[in-house]
């Protein structure tokens, strides 16, 4: 995983890079991220150029395409690395108001009530709004 910024209150947002990690965010947090994360990855390597037709060379370059066309998937961990919310954001954090940006909880729970700050820190850090409006993709009971 990758730091990606301080959510304030020993919380701290990672960037899940790999399928292992985004394996073990599902079964921490109780939910389906590992299939989103393999589905986008999927997606990803299909629009993936290589740069050269030497076959032990044509990797190179995969990673940093991955990056940049990839959703973002994060997870919010506390100082002792319990896991409180994961989410996924448009590619390198840039929205261009038409992407799908998901924040959920364990077990698929609102975030919001307990992780309303580290979120907004989270959206300040890239520059991105993040209201619960647009993140929570479940039903609503406010």
């Amino acid at each position: 995983m990758q730091y990606v910024c301080d959510a304030g209150g020993g919380r701290t947002w990672f960037r899940i890079e790999t399928e292992v990690e985004a394996a073990a965010e599902a079964g921490l947090m109780r939910h389906k991220v590992d299939k989103y994360f393999l589905q986008e990855k999927e997606a990803a390597l299909r629009t993936y150029q290589p740069t050269s037709s030497v076959y032990i060379e044509q990797e190179i370059g995969l990673k940093a395409h991955l990056s940049r066309s990839m959703p973002m998937f994060l997870t919010l961990r506390d100082n002792e690395g319990k896991g409180l919310a994961t989410a996924m954001l448009p590619p390198q954090g840039h929205d261009d108001g038409t992407a799908r940006i998901v924040i959920v909880g364990e077990a698929n729970s609102d975030p919001y009530p307990a992780q309303g700050d580290a979120i907004t820190a989270l959206g300040k850090h890239f520059g991105i709004s993040l209201e619960r409006e647009r993140c929570f993709p479940y039903r609503h009971d406010y």
